[in-house]
């Protein structure tokens, strides 16, 4: 699979923006998603991902800096996991990642490990001002 990321902008404290990370080639209900980012300076980080738990039935995470400001979904029909942004930060500025892994069960969990990730998408650059 590859991923193609997109998105990102320049916004003012409080706005929003809606990443999407799509995948092309296998579905990607069979791949857990995460996304990640990169300040200057700083190493990369865990954001939020997505497993799998059924037709219809997802598992995510978030980092607790994250939660209740950001959503991530996927659109198994258009191959797309997309990472909702809302009431931004200036701290959330950054390089932001989607990477995904191929998971072999009918079930699987998001992981927050970028080391568990095989494949990377280029980033996309966030940048909040205040």
């Amino acid at each position: 699979v590859q991923l193609q990321a997109s998105g990102g902008g320049s916004v003012q404290a409080g706005e929003s923006l809606r990443l999407s990370c799509v995948a092309s080639g296998r579905a990607p209900s069979s791949y857990a998603v995460g996304w990640f980012r990169q300040a200057p300076g700083k190493e990369r980080e865990f954001v939020a991902a997505i497993g799998w738990g059924g037709p219809n039935k997802y598992y995510t995470d978030y980092t607790d800096s994250v939660k209740d400001r950001f959503t991530i979904s996927r659109d198994s029909a258009r191959n797309t996991v997309g990472l909702q942004m809302n009431s931004l930060k200036p701290e959330d500025t950054a390089v932001y990642y989607c990477a995904a892994v191929r998971r072999h069960t009918v079930v699987f969990l998001p992981s927050r490990s970028a080391s568990e990730y095989s494949t990377w998408g280029q980033g996309t650059q966030v940048t909040v001002s205040s």
